[in-house]
């Protein structure tokens, strides 16, 4: 099972793009593929999904997007192909919040989602996404979090640094980014 690949976006569709790891491109399924921008090195979140007449790849920009696709996928009646227009028009706090709400006239502005659907998600979810997710999101620091643990700083420590953190910058931007944080 794939976590995620780093490559070349080589195209963009309209639910897809093409992802060049190693020579091979990769063709992967977004909710939204004009986050992505052509020619340039991405990381690429994924989950493979296998049924008995397919094989498909859906790709993240980020790892709390694919930990809320995940947890949705969970819920009866719910398959990748409902989700991936979710995360397309909303946002991954917006669906969070309308599942720990309750709010059902937010969940059905979705394509196909209905008020069965809706309530089922929120059966099977509600006061279940808000840790799930927020736990991952150190997933997007591995590398910050490695270093840090590396130079002896404790996990607890750690963790309260992260929300201040950028992903986007290089690693060792990040780590004086840290350290300042820490040290202070």
């Amino acid at each position: 099972m794939y976590n995620y690949m780093k490559g070349t976006i080589t195209e963009q569709g309209g639910n897809y793009i093409v992802l060049e790891v190693g020579g091979i491109g990769y063709s992967i399924f977004v909710s939204n593929p004009f986050e992505f921008n052509i020619g340039t090195e991405e990381k690429v979140y994924l989950y493979q999904h296998i049924t008995e007449d397919s094989e498909s790849l859906y790709g993240f920009k980020t790892n709390e997007a694919k930990n809320l696709f995940l947890r949705l996928l969970s819920v009866k009646g719910v398959g990748p192909k409902l989700i991936m227009p979710m995360l397309a028009t909303g946002s991954v706090a917006g669906i969070i919040d309308a599942i720990d709400r309750e709010n059902i006239l937010y969940l059905k502005k979705f394509p196909k989602v209905g008020d069965k659907v809706a309530r089922q998600m929120i059966l099977d979810l509600k006061g279940k996404l808000a840790t799930s997710t927020n736990d991952s999101s150190s997933g997007d620091f591995e590398e910050l979090v490695s270093v840090l643990e590396g130079l002896g700083y404790k996990t607890a420590d750690i963790k309260k640094v992260l929300p201040n953190m950028d992903a986007s910058k290089p690693i060792e931007t990040q780590v004086k980014d840290a350290l300042k944080f820490l040290l202070k």
